[in-house]
């Protein structure tokens, strides 16, 4: 089964990487221990000076799989203990796989494929039933922008929504993003695709995950569309470039993608579903027949006239409205929280899911914004009735 896929290596034959490549890695490398080729090369990392930990934790992971096909099933600790044994062969050593992380040094114990994703996503059930699940994890879910976007792709991965990824950010991770990434000073300067794959991978090591470290431009913007390993089921968008931001949607709609924003302001979130509506004008007419091939040459005040008028200048919040005059003179850049970060993941991979499941959620813009569902200073006469603060902006005609 062992493809390995570091540099002077190939199907069976395993060569440990250099320190330099183990600390850009961003994919593990799984072994079946009962297989004679991964058996020496999971003794060759056991030997090696790269590796810091060993975690093996498989006979707790296999004792979860047993109750977790038979609630209630065992209910001594002998017949658990039994169920363990008959599931392992007697041979948890040889049971499962390993997965190590060159980038940390960290060699995991984990379950079969099956057994590991019945197990994790177990507590979804039953908002996520089992058969929706397997449905999920065959999806391929894109992220374009890693900052407002890491969450996104952290959240769907977490959920289960989606077993395959294509991540797209040229940026590496800076000091000042610390405020709403998932990161450590240790990790300052990493590559923010790279960032992202790695939690994805250590949350799940069986994920299928592509990284475009240039980002999208216009010689890789098609590699990231590309169907010819298949093609993507949403894109989950989150970048500030208005060239990108349109290009995407123009392959989106071309190839019938549903694309989700978050605004990261007001718990906005856009929905276009460009899989049911393949003429549907580009931010619900917002830019009006703007294309990409016009933004080529667009300054920085052209830049953000347009990102004004995507997300709808009127609707932003007080805070944002005052910032914008100021960016670039005594602010440095877009104001942002991670509460509104984890806001934003929370919406756009809930709306993913039921999108990919068949919901009929329709265009539009949404917003959840929490100034108005939990006020500071709330009309105790109207309190019983203020249930109703989450909004959904109408929509231009497609």
């Amino acid at each position: 089964m062992t493809h390995f896929s570091y540099p002077g290596t190939g199907p069976g034959r395993f060569v440990l990487p250099s320190p330099q490549q183990a600390s850009e890695s961003f994919r593990p490398l799984l072994l079946d221990p009962a297989l004679p080729d991964d058996a020496a090369a999971l003794a060759a990392v056991r030997a090696s000076s790269l590796l810091r930990e060993v975690h093996d934790r498989i006979e707790d992971q296999v004792g979860e799989l047993v109750r977790c096909l038979s609630p209630g099933g065992y209910r001594t600790a002998h017949a658990l203990t039994r169920a363990v044994e008959d599931t392992t062969g007697g041979r948890p050593d040889l049971y499962g796989r390993w997965a190590w992380y060159p980038w940390s040094g960290r060699l995991v114990h984990v379950l079969p494929e099956a057994g590991f994703r019945l197990v994790r996503t177990d507590r979804n059930r039953d908002k996520i039933t089992r058969e929706q699940q397997q449905e999920l994890l065959g999806r391929r879910v894109g992220v374009i922008g890693l900052s407002v976007g890491s969450s996104a792709a952290l959240t769907c991965a977490m959920e289960g929504v989606g077993g395959a990824f294509r991540l797209a950010d040229f940026d590496r991770l800076s000091l000042s993003n610390l405020n709403r990434l998932r990161a450590g000073v240790h990790e300052l300067g990493v590559e923010k695709t790279v960032l992202c794959a790695r939690r994805m991978y250590e949350i799940d090591p069986y994920l299928d995950i592509e990284i475009h470290r240039t980002g999208l431009t216009e010689d890789s913007i098609e590699e990231f569309f590309s169907t010819d390993r298949g093609g993507l089921d949403v894109l989950v968008e989150e970048c500030d470039t208005p060239w990108v931001k349109v290009a995407a949607r123009e392959h989106a709609r071309r190839l019938g993608i549903p694309v989700l924003m978050d605004t990261n302001d007001r718990g906005l979130l856009d929905v276009e579903r460009f899989d049911t509506e393949p003429g549907r004008r580009l931010f619900h007419g917002r830019i009006g027949d703007t294309t990409a091939e016009e933004l080529r040459e667009l300054d920085h005040a052209g830049t953000v006239r347009l990102l004004l008028r995507m997300v709808d200048e009127q609707q932003l919040s007080p805070a944002m409205t005052d910032a914008l005059p100021r960016i670039g003179r005594t602010l440095s850049s877009w104001p942002q929280l991670a509460s509104g970060v984890m806001l934003g993941a929370a919406l756009a991979a809930d709306t993913a899911r039921r999108i990919l499941l068949g919901d009929p959620v329709p265009s539009g813009r949404y917003c959840v914004d929490l100034d108005v569902l939990i006020p500071s200073r709330p009309d105790m006469s109207v309190l019983p009735r203020a249930t109703g603060a989450l909004t959904a902006q109408s929509a231009a005609a497609p």
